[in-house]
């Protein structure tokens, strides 16, 4: 597989780059879903093909192609090139400032002990349908539905330095979902298996129908559940809900491409600029967010990134203080740095790579600490457990979240269940609120597979981790009720 890749990277040397690589990806997708009792949907596709990124004169070029041999190999450099040089006249400045890398040579494999694309449909549908049965027999529950998403995507890739890099990555995602109907009302509850880099032996048939009992009975329990009051309160959040939280205010709002003006007409920007390097007070000191695209199983535990450099661990926020952002090698420069984190990646052979989240969390709490003592200590708040709907500004400064289950605090206890509430704050004034975090051992990873960026638009994934954390005096408004 290598040997065409590295004849694209020989002919645009021949022509002159400064700098070139080639991919070739193969990429298998299965999705299962499930409504009540039968299967709704089944899909299964397999996308191969390369693309080739040249860098002449300060500019890329970038083109792509399905066929894979060596005639079109060459048509594909050639027109690389050809952009790569028309581009190269619009440049006003110097253009592309790339940083250093050493040559590497790596053959990464995920986990995975039971290969997904070998399980039988039946297997799979008798999970989902199993779990939806056990959330119908809860009268009030209406429609119960399930979803299995599974990834495998080969990548070989080589560029100009000399490097050669082979990964094979397999991901899994699935949800269940109950919905209640009574009251003139309806409402929803779902439970996440965690995503993972992993196969099928992730997902356990008996976990699945508890979490379908529990959260059939806590959509029929947010029918008769009470608006949530308005105010300022302390707030606690599980590590899913807070998973989100972690994504939009900081993943997003540390990306140094956007820091930098590259995603203003598509997303917007960072509040995060450059001269808040090393003494911005991103949060209380109970706050160190950790990336770490080594993490083991993480979505974004890739081996290597798409700029050919390894994968890295970094303190983005270490005791409160932003330390540093994520970045590629077109962007290091802009922050001072000799060398790239390792997080440029692309989701597809025909897109061209841009910075993108890493694994990233909320490190643990140091000192023991469980999920009740951490609530023992609120006389009137609201425990926030797993992800719903949210908004946050183009600057990734003004935002606001809602839990998927929500809970009233009376006296350092968990009441009865809430609804329409979503905590509001600005970023900093969030994180700065953070009083305190439960130990390791409540530690919990949360993938997400599905974060948009871009345009035209990449789904790229990565793993976010927290353990219940309390927040001090926190502003809560209603949404819908329903």
């Amino acid at each position: 597989m290598f040997e065409l890749l590295k004849q694209a990277c020989d002919a645009a040397r021949k022509e002159g780059c400064q700098f070139a690589d080639a991919r070739y990806l193969a990429i298998r997708k299965q999705r299962v879903m499930s409504r009540d009792l039968a299967l709704s949907n089944c899909s299964d596709s397999d996308d191969r093909g390369f693309g080739v990124r040249v860098l002449y004169n300060g500019a890329w070029g970038f083109a792509s192609s399905p066929n894979y041999n060596t005639g079109e190999v060459a048509r594909v450099v050639a027109l690389a090139m050809r952009i790569a040089r028309a581009s190269a006249m619009a440049l006003r400045e110097g253009g592309v400032q790339w940083a250093a890398e050493d040559a590497l040579r790596l053959d990464f494999k995920s986990s995975c002990a039971q290969n997904p694309f070998e399980v039988a449909l039946e297997d799979k549908a008798d999970l989902l349908i199993a779990a939806n049965g056990v959330m119908l027999k809860n009268k009030t529950i209406k429609r119960a539905r399930g979803y299995l998403l599974f990834k495998q995507v080969q990548r070989w890739y080589v560029n100009t330095e000399g490097s050669e890099l082979h990964s094979d990555v397999t991901s899994s995602e699935s949800v269940i979902w109950a919905i209640a109907v009574g009251n003139d009302d309806f409402q929803e509850r779902n439970w996440k298996a965690p995503s993972t880099n992993q196969g099928f032996e992730s997902y356990k048939k008996e976990e699945f129908l508890l979490q379908a009992e529990r959260i059939a009975a806590q959509a029929e329990e947010k029918l008769s559940a009470r608006l949530a009051p308005e105010g300022d309160f302390d707030i606690v959040t599980d590590s899913e809900n807070l998973s989100l939280t972690i994504h939009e205010s900081v993943g997003h709002a540390t990306e140094l491409d956007r820091v930098m003006g590259y995603e203003v007409s598509m997303a917007g920007s960072s509040f995060v600029t450059r001269e808040k390097q090393g003494k911005f007070q991103y949060g209380s000191d109970q706050v160190t967010l950790m990336a770490d695209n080594t993490l083991e199983n993480g979505l974004a535990t890739q081996g290597f990134d798409d700029d050919g450099v390894p994968g890295q661990r970094w303190e983005i926020v270490k005791d409160g203080i932003f330390q540093a952002y994520s970045s590629g090698r077109e962007f290091a420069h802009y922050v001072g740095e000799e060398r790239s984190r390792g997080s440029c990646r692309a989701d597809h052979w025909s897109s061209i790579p841009i910075v993108r989240i890493p694994n990233l969390f909320l490190m643990p709490g140091k000192q023991p600490l469980s999920p009740e003592e951490l609530i023992a200590d609120v006389k009137h708040g609201l425990y926030f457990e797993g992800m719903d709907s949210f908004s946050i500004d183009q600057r990734r400064l003004n935002f606001q979240f809602g839990g998927n289950g929500v809970w009233e605090i009376k006296n350092g206890k968990k009441a009865g269940m809430l609804k329409a509430a979503l905590y509001q704050s600005r970023t900093p004034t969030f994180w700065n609120a953070c009083e305190a975090t439960c130990d390791e051992s409540h530690w919990r990873p949360h993938g997400v597979m599905n974060c948009g960026k871009g345009d035209p638009m990449q789904i790229a994934q990565m793993t976010h981790g927290a353990a219940p954390t309390r927040f001090n005096k926190i502003r809560i408004i209603r949404g819908r009720e329903s």
